[in-house]
């Protein structure tokens, strides 16, 4: 006959719980210890996986519903049975005029009359034994209980209920009869408890976008040999150029930032510092003779990367127009895959967001990236007089297996003389 699977006593004081989903639906076929579902209690995540293989003939219970210990969850065809065995099932289960209550061990019937949790010693003979107390006077338990211990051949005058007043739970039974019987209850049960040793928590799955950028981050930071330099560039002739031509470029629906000109100056500085334009190879250090800068963009799903292609031999209002075209793309999910493979180097801005130094994680296997902070005004002796002048922190970040110091600091040098002078 098919196999009615219940929800099981998995521990942790759980008697209920939430279906939050299920990962199959009527008709689909599983194999055994597959995860059927995720159902969430007071206290953890339980995934429950199948303990046959077979065909899923119907889900008990749908998501959002509550499910208690011993109720079906599901009842499974199993490989061996046929469609006949499943109709004979259903019929028989609607044929039957016996009310059935959940179980660890199973359905076991349910007394037709309910007898009181704080009962007379006549209805202490109901469903758990002979009359008399437990531990001495009237038991104190309910029906549920005592079906529980009738199937577990538990003998409620011996035990001491730890209920309110005396009552005897399902756990003392339990614990009498020395747990769960082991063939009802599934192997490969996954709890996630939704506390700590302090209090409660909530977890949120680490997939997606963000597991991906996750175990990229760790192949980095644990691979190349990473180590930072800090500047300051002093960009306020850029700041003046850039209000100049914002107006410009507005005109033609083009947000102009400080990120276009920084792109630009960075595949110049490339070009006469390859190493920072490399990648390593077993023995090899690849020196790439194309400058492809690869663009942080922050999104709802996690970290992406888009690539300005050839920004070397690009003006700075078509760079503008691709970190726009990128950007609007990665925040929207529609980026061709193409955009996001090829870079050479990355910038990644967190001066939008108030930070000024920061140890940006290099995006392996590049040999280098460079940090981008907020634009602060601050006193500067310039020409031997002190000016407010609005200066840039950048942060280089290098794998020092391919860049030497010196290499970093040259690369540094020139880049905040690019900026500065405003040669792109």
């Amino acid at each position: 006959m098919p196999y009615e699977f219940k929800f099981p006593d998995v521990g942790e004081g759980i008697h209920e719980g939430e279906i939050v989903k299920w990962f199959v639906k009527e008709g689909d076929k599983v194999h055994a210890d597959q995860p059927l579902g995720e159902i969430e209690t007071d206290k953890a995540i339980v995934e429950m996986p199948s303990p046959k293989s077979g065909k899923i003939l119907k889900l008990h219970v749908p998501a959002g519903g509550i499910i208690h210990v011993g109720e079906t969850m599901v009842t499974i065809l199993e490989e061996h049975e046929t469609d006949a065995d499943a109709k004979k099932h259903f019929e028989s289960k609607e044929k039957s005029d016996v009310p059935y209550t959940g179980s660890v061990v199973g359905f076991v019937e349910e007394a037709k009359t309910v007898s009181p949790i704080y009962g007379s010693k006549a209805s202490a003979t109901l469903s758990g034994g002979s009359g008399g107390s437990g531990m001495g006077g009237t038991i104190q338990a309910t029906p549920a209980v005592r079906n529980l211990a009738k199937q577990l051949n538990v003998d409620l005058n011996k035990i001491k209920g730890t209920g309110s007043d005396g009552r005897i739970t399902i756990e003392d039974v339990q614990k009498a009869s020395g747990g769960v019987k082991k063939e009802e209850a599934p192997s490969g049960i996954k709890i996630t408890r939704k506390y700590d040793f302090f209090g409660y928590v909530d977890r949120v799955p680490l997939h997606g976008i963000k597991k991906i950028v996750a175990n990229k981050m760790a192949e980095s930071i644990f691979t190349a040999v990473q180590l930072t330099n800090m500047h300051e560039a002093d960009v306020t002739e850029l700041a003046a150029l850039r209000e100049k031509e914002k107006k410009e470029y507005e005109k033609e629906g083009i947000k102009l930032t400080f990120l276009p000109y920084i792109v630009k100056a960075v595949a110049l500085c490339l070009k006469e510092h390859p190493y920072l334009n490399a990648s390593l190879e077993g023995d090899d250090i690849v020196l790439k003779k194309y400058y492809n800068i690869g663009v942080a963009v922050d999104t709802e799903d996690g970290l992406l990367v888009p690539v300005v292609k050839g920004a070397d031999a690009k003006d700075i209002k078509t760079i503008a127009k691709d970190i726009d075209k990128l950007v609007n793309d990665a925040r929207s999910r529609k980026i061709n895959l193409m955009d996001l493979k090829g870079s050479t180097f990355s910038v990644s801005n967190l001066g939008s967001v108030g930070v000024e130094f920061f140890t940006p994680i290099i995006n392996y296997p590049e040999s280098a990236i460079l940090g981008i902070g907020r634009i602060i005004e601050k006193p500067v002796v310039k020409n031997g007089k002190v000016e407010i002048r609005k200066m840039l922190p950048l942060s280089l970040t290098y794998d020092h297996r391919i860049v030497d110091g010196a290499q970093a600091a040259r690369f540094m040098m020139d880049l905040m003389e690019r900026l500065q002078l405003c040669e792109f």
